[in-house]
């Protein structure tokens, strides 16, 4: 069997690495790869490539392609939430997100949420590398900015 009969081409995020070894989890699938070893990878980089399993066992995992690596940010801006993001906003409920696309390429997701929970709701999604940075990894974008203001909190993926 070689590497292209059971090799995964697929968007990474580095979930873990350290000097002996690398953990990348498949955005799309979320499957879960364990390298044998670290072929240079950071925590919370994206890699766009291919793994195979390492013979004989093939309980672990060697990046055999890498056709891009990238790293996303993960801000918090000072700036408000824009007003059409306000005004989706006061079309829902407390507790409701909205997803729109940007012009362009990304998303903007909007949440309304308690005006004394907006703090906390920021610091959840700024907290939440692994699935922030996995919906920004699977949208192809580079920057993730968070914006609040009493009551909303936008989340935009962009490029």
């Amino acid at each position: 069997m070689t590497d292209d009969d059971t090799a995964k081409e697929s968007v990474f995020l580095v979930t873990h690495a350290d000097d002996d070894d690398a953990v990348l989890k498949d955005v799309h699938d979320g499957q879960v790869h364990t390298l044998s070893d670290n072929p240079g990878l950071d925590e919370d980089d994206v890699v766009e490539g291919r793994v195979a399993p390492d013979p004989p066992l093939e309980v672990t995992y060697r990046l055999v392609e890498v056709e891009s690596r990238r790293t996303v940010a993960i801000e918090e801006s000072r700036e408000p939430p824009t007003t059409q993001e306000r005004s989706i906003a006061a079309d829902q409920a407390v507790g409701e997100l909205t997803t729109e696309p940007r012009a362009g390429e990304g998303e903007i997701h909007v949440l309304t949420v308690p005006e004394e929970g907006t703090e906390e709701a920021v610091a959840d999604v700024v907290e939440d590398r692994e699935g922030t940075l996995s919906r920004a990894a699977r949208l192809g974008v580079n920057r993730v900015e968070v914006r609040s203001e009493p009551g909303v909190v936008s989340v935009r993926y962009m490029p």
